[in-house]
């Protein structure tokens, strides 16, 4: 029998993602895919598999789930309070979710989007290369209550596993780079952008995330007579009020308000995490800083396998306590190890 997840009750916006579908720009289709993809990689290093297995992501808050078998499942992204049969599990570590178990994740503490990996991934059916739900192109749609979700098949074994968490969840600096017609922005109004403090508005989706600021909006020359051109995620447009939208996995293709930057890949996750309010500053870098910047984190993200560490809980509450490695050796009562033998 194959492994299957109930959707016993959700969020409004709880979807399967995964890395997404390159190759599409051309016919009008970004990639999509997770807001965040650093929690992919981190959810695959926990479970031990790849970061091209699907998970649910989960927005502002999760739901509650139940398997018709026994399944390992781990927690990234924004942290959420969960239980496991109301016991509390921990974030950004892995678990034994044992058949008919009820898992309950709450909402998010921190941060927007949280994520939940199965082993073996969630095995939905694949759309133009991908099983990533893409709500603005109709690939797919948010999870109703009462589906059920087939899962792959799990070649691994090992629960209890933990990463540390880093600081993405509460907006913070973003470094940009420049993008087509951010020489259309004179020196001035570059400066000032890289120095003002804005705030993460409420009004952000896939789509897109705005951001507030005190002080005169920003302007291009030539602002209203720019023609429609490729725009892709991390583009900061400046629309007609003056206020920065940073485009996100789900924007659409082509656009004509200009563009004062690029976001880099890697500080996405930031834009995408931070909840309404959060403190956003963008710092422009140059092209060899960013390409630097970037291939230490691809670096990052293939060696995080390497950063696990196991997850230490109280026994009495381990439900899969058989499945650790409760003893690793064995002494002897009487042999001194300190003397040697005759």
């Amino acid at each position: 029998m194959n492994a299957e997840l109930e959707i016993l009750s959700c969020g409004p916006a709880v979807t399967v993602q995964d890395l997404g579908r390159p190759g599409f720009l051309a016919q009008g289709l970004t990639r999509g895919g997770a807001a965040d993809v650093l929690a992919l990689h981190e959810g695959a290093a926990l479970l031990g598999q790849s970061p091209d297995f699907a998970a649910l992501e989960m927005v502002g808050m999760g739901g509650s789930f139940r398997a018709n078998a026994d399944i390992r499942i781990a927690l990234t992204g924004a942290p959420m309070a969960t239980t496991l049969d109301d016991v509390p599990i921990a974030w950004n570590a892995s678990h034994l979710l044992p058949a008919g178990s009820i898992l309950k994740i709450g909402g998010a503490s921190s941060g927007t989007y949280g994520y939940l990996h199965i082993g073996g991934g969630i095995e939905t059916p694949v759309m133009m290369g991908a099983r990533a739900t893409h709500l603005n192109a109709s690939l797919g749609a948010a999870l109703q209550v009462g589906e059920i979700l087939p899962i792959g098949q799990d070649r691994g074994k090992t629960t209890g596993m933990t990463l540390a968490s880093d600081d993405r969840f509460g907006g913070g600096r973003i470094r940009i780079t420049a993008s087509i017609q951010t020489d259309q922005f004179d020196h001035a109004t570059r400066e000032r952008f890289g120095s003002t403090p804005f705030t993460r508005d409420a009004r952000g989706n896939r789509m897109g995330v705005r951001m507030q600021h005190d002080g005169d909006p920003f302007m291009a020359a030539d602002q209203l007579s720019i023609l429609s051109d490729v725009i892709v995620p991390g583009d900061i447009q400046i629309a007609g009020d003056g206020a920065p939208f940073v485009l996100m996995s789900e924007c659409q293709t082509t656009g004509g308000y200009p563009r004062i930057g690029t976001v880099l890949p890697l500080d996405m996750a930031r834009v995408a995490q931070a909840p309404a309010g959060a403190p956003i500053s963008f710092e422009f870098v140059d092209l060899p800083q960013a390409r630097t910047i970037e291939q230490r984190a691809a670096l990052a993200r293939k060696v995080l396998g390497q950063a696990v560490t196991p997850l230490l809980r109280d026994p009495y509450s381990i439900r899969d306590l058989l499945s650790y490695q409760l003893i690793s050796g064995a002494v002897s009562a009487t042999h001194d190890p300190s003397k040697k033998e005759d």
